[in-house]
């Protein structure tokens, strides 16, 4: 029984680490990894013309920030004639329902900032459910991350797309 008891005590005690980790997470300048964080407190703010985001290319990860609410994550990112899109998959599964909950508050307030390199972009998530970019996002998606690459997973709500758009009025 001490066995039982012990186990116990250790589960209940990695419990609340991972816990008090996780809603620590909130609180720091970005995402630690997988993990969302906090608003973003550091950065240079990028105004004028919009940049040639071919960099995005190279690089396998990008973070953002949703405004509402206010807090940030690592995702994937492509960049395909002069326009950056980021996706989410697994939306149809159980657990990307209870653990993608970004997207649905990207759809209804999509205010956003894009850090990248230590630069802050303001830009404007715009879901994109149909279209010609649709297939070859995919196709960028699929060659980079292994992502399906068939248009069907947009179309049936399994893979989220979003153009990462210029905010106006900002």
């Amino acid at each position: 029984m001490k066995i039982f008891r012990w186990l116990g005590m250790t589960l209940l005690t990695l419990a609340v680490v991972v816990s008090v980790a996780l809603f620590g997470a909130r609180f720091a300048d970005g995402p630690i990894e997988i993990v969302s964080g906090g608003p973003f407190s550091s950065g240079e703010k990028i105004v004028g013309a919009e940049p040639d985001w071919r960099f995005l290319n190279d690089k396998v990860t990008v973070e953002f920030q949703l405004e509402k609410p206010a807090r940030s994550r690592t995702t994937w990112v492509v960049e395909l004639d002069g326009k950056v899109y980021i996706a989410s998959a697994y939306m149809t599964t159980s657990w990307g329902k209870i653990w993608k909950q970004w997207p649905l508050d990207a759809e209804k307030d999509g205010r956003a900032i894009l850090r990248v390199d230590g630069k802050l972009y303001d830009r404007q998530m715009i879901r994109i459910t149909e279209g010609p970019e649709v297939a070859p996002v995919l196709e960028l998606l699929s060659k980079k991350y292994n992502l399906p690459s068939s248009p069907n997973a947009v179309d049936n709500g399994y893979v989220w797309l979003f153009w990462l758009a210029p905010r106006k009025n900002v």
